[in-house]
This record gives C-alpha cells, structure tokens and sequence, in this order.
C-alpha cells in the first residue's frame, strides 16, 4: 500500500487549478480590453461620420465657389437684373440611411466689396465671394467658411457663351 505524503499531495492540488484571485484578474483585464476595443470602434464610426459630412461641406461650397467663376463681371454685380441666389439647401444621404434620416446643408452666399482693397486703385474691380455652410451632426451645429477674390478681367471673360 502506497501512501502519499501529505506535501506531495498539496503541492498537486494547487498546481492543477487556479485560484479564485487569479480568474477574477484575468477576466478583468479581459473586460477592460474587451471594453476598451468597443470604444475604440465605436469612435472610429463617429469620426469616419464627420469626416463625411466634412468632405460633403467642402464639395457644396466649391461648387458654389465653381459656378461664381462662370458668371460674368456684370452679373456679379447685379447690374443687369440678373440676381444670384444668396441662399440654398443642399442635403446629403450617407450609405445605409434613408432620405428622411441624411443631412441638411444650408448655405449663406455673399459677394461684397473687397474689404482688404479699399487704398487700390483696382478696389472697384474687384469682389470678395464668401460661402458660408452650416449643418447638425448629432447634437452639435456645424460651420464651414470658404472666400475668394473675383476680378473684373478674372476668368469669365474667357469662358465661351
């Protein structure tokens, strides 16, 4: 009859489980990379979201910007009766939204004397353009700004009618 000594026994036990303490570290350390991965994730989709509806910013205005170039010098000025719209919507649907759930753009449009000019002897030939976007992304109100200088013998001039 073989009979084990009582340290040997011990030794085994403790060796073929783990303590209580240690599953309890483990599975923390576990749910905190397991948690800190979900946010990650989740900011990822937040950041790729605005960075959409920046990019869809920046394309309104520069067509807006675009469509001042093909006017001529007396339309940019209004003298012949021609009016440019200085208001305007635009909206945007990201993929996998539908229409009643995608983002509104309204849009400002300025054309105004060139401020920086007033000493020049060309101040009378030339326009400041400012397009001004706004738009909500979540609970925040958004706001982009793009300016030009037009000149009377700028591009339009060269533009076949």
């Amino acid at each position: 009859m073989n009979i084990n000594p009582p340290s040997l026994s011990n030794a085994r036990r403790t060796q073929q489980a783990y303590s209580m303490m240690e599953v309890l570290v483990g599975t923390a350390v576990f749910a905190l990379g397991l948690i800190s991965l979900l946010g990650g994730i989740a900011s990822s989709f937040s950041f790729t979201q605005l960075a959409r509806e920046d990019l869809r910013a920046t394309q309104i205005m520069l067509e807006r910007m675009e469509t001042i170039r093909l006017y001529n010098w007396s339309q940019i000025n209004g003298s012949n009766g021609f009016v440019i719209p200085t208001s305007f919507t635009n909206a945007y649907y990201p993929p996998g939204l539908s229409m009643a759930s995608g983002v509104y753009y309204t849009g400002q449009l300025s054309i105004l004397p060139a401020a920086n000019l007033t000493d020049a002897s060309y101040s009378n030939a030339m326009r400041s353009v400012q397009v001004s976007l706004r738009w909500p992304s979540g609970k925040v109100l958004r706001t982009r700004t793009m300016s030009t200088l037009v000149g009377a013998n700028g591009i339009q001039n060269y533009v076949y009618y």
